[in-house]
């Protein structure tokens, strides 16, 4: 699974524990609804911008990995 498909799963999985809509989320956090939808499917390449709006709705901590070689 890649990064974007567990961000999704995060994202759908605590708005479902908080019992929220997608469409309420996305007003919420002010992301157009296509987009959440896109997002919570593993799809597309959101902003960080984008992502840290619809973690704070949600009340998550983003957080960046970064690899080292």
């Amino acid at each position: 699974m890649g990064i974007m498909e567990q961000i999704g799963e995060d994202i759908k999985a605590r708005r479902k524990v908080l019992s929220i809509t997608q469409r309420t989320l996305a007003e919420l956090a002010e992301v157009g609804i296509n987009t959440l939808t896109r997002i919570e499917k593993g799809e597309g390449n959101p902003s960080l911008a984008v992502l840290e709006k619809i973690a704070d709705t949600l009340g998550m901590e983003l957080k960046l990995v970064v690899k080292q070689k």
